[in-house]
């Protein structure tokens, strides 16, 4: 039976001098680990206990990411160019109007994630040559006016991840974890781009079909191993992998608080996590705002949390109000000399 190790994070001044930064994040520590097992075992013990290859595993800083160091919550911008996003859908409806958002966005964003098909429930499939129209034009304007900010393709398709990589994109964001198009991972392989592999549970239109689980948080790793195990097999660098807990993504409320209350557990995998809760509908269930454009506090909150458990990229769409959120926490925890 295989057994998960859960670093326990812990910020603030009083860190042990045995204590050990988590993912190489020096302001986010921990100094007691907690064994899981699928036989609901939950065994606490201190870092003496541990075997060196564990300790490194939960406490070295990850490779950075096209230049980007991972040793503080990066800044993911979202910019959809689709008109029925749930949140912010028909908003970019010109290559214009998506390079403004773009160039504004690139003022405090470390990355922008930019997604022609929307991946929320019930959405269908968009044909490869519309998802291109609508995504490549908008990557190379954005080169084109100079603004060298990495870019993310969000897609399951190769042939769109190949198109945006050729305008000048840098990573590619698979909701489907490379299950949905067969080339994908070849793409990935060949370009040597980072990869981000996200859990879900079949498709957009079927995934809130009442999705079950055993246990939310051993299975999501699970299945996230398995990706990484097809991902490597088709010669993609294990160190170019990001992993993503699909929040929302055939999740309950009760799942998704579930993987967010343990996204530390995450680490133990020994690779950059991205989290994408912003203005999903899980926010505005507990802090009751319909409205997903409402929902900016309950995302700057899980925002906060995900930093306070040194998760590496935070996939957000309002980019400033994050930035500010990020450098008064930083600052509060010790992170930022002041």
């Amino acid at each position: 039976m295989t057994k998960r190790l859960w670093p326990i994070p812990q910020t603030g001044p009083f860190k042990g001098a045995s204590a050990l930064p988590l993912a190489g994040h020096e302001a986010v520590w921990f100094d007691t680990v907690m064994s899981v097992d699928r036989g609901g075992s939950r065994k606490p013990f201190a870092l003496k206990d541990l075997e060196e290859g564990d300790r490194q595993r939960l406490s070295t800083l990850r490779p950075p990411m096209c230049g980007l160091s991972m040793d503080r919550p990066r800044v993911m911008g979202i910019l959809n160019v689709t008109p029925d996003s749930f949140s912010d859908g028909g908003q970019l409806a010109t290559v214009e109007a998506a390079l403004v958002r773009a160039r504004s966005m690139a003022k405090v964003a470390d990355i922008l994630d930019i997604g022609g098909e929307s991946t929320r429930p019930g959405a269908g499939e968009v044909p490869i040559d519309e998802e291109i129209r609508r995504t490549v034009p908008i990557i190379a304007a954005i080169r084109e006016a100079g603004i060298s900010t990495p870019i993310s393709i969000d897609t399951r398709k190769a042939g769109v991840a190949d198109a945006a990589l050729h305008a000048g994109a840098n990573i590619v964001n698979d909701v489907s974890a490379l299950g949905f198009d067969p080339e994908m991972a070849a793409v990935v392989a060949d370009w040597d781009v980072p990869v981000c592999l996200m859990h879900a549970i079949g498709s957009p239109e079927t995934m809130q079909n009442d999705p079950r689980y055993d246990d939310v948080l051993l299975d999501v790793l699970d299945h996230l191993e398995q990706r990484i195990a097809v991902a490597t097999a088709a010669g993609i660098k294990r160190e170019r992998i990001i992993l993503d807990p699909g929040i929302g993504f055939g999740k309950t409320l009760q799942h998704n608080v579930s993987l967010l209350r343990g996204m530390a557990l995450f680490h133990d995998m020994g690779l950059p996590v991205l989290l994408g809760a912003s203005r999903k509908r899980f926010i505005g269930t507990l802090g009751g705002a319909e409205v997903p454009s409402e929902r900016l506090p309950g995302s700057l909150s899980v925002a906060l949390h995900a930093a306070s458990q040194a998760i590496q990229i935070l996939r957000v769409h309002d980019t400033v109000e994050t930035r500010q959120a990020m450098s008064l926490h930083r600052a509060m925890i010790g992170a930022e000399q002041i």
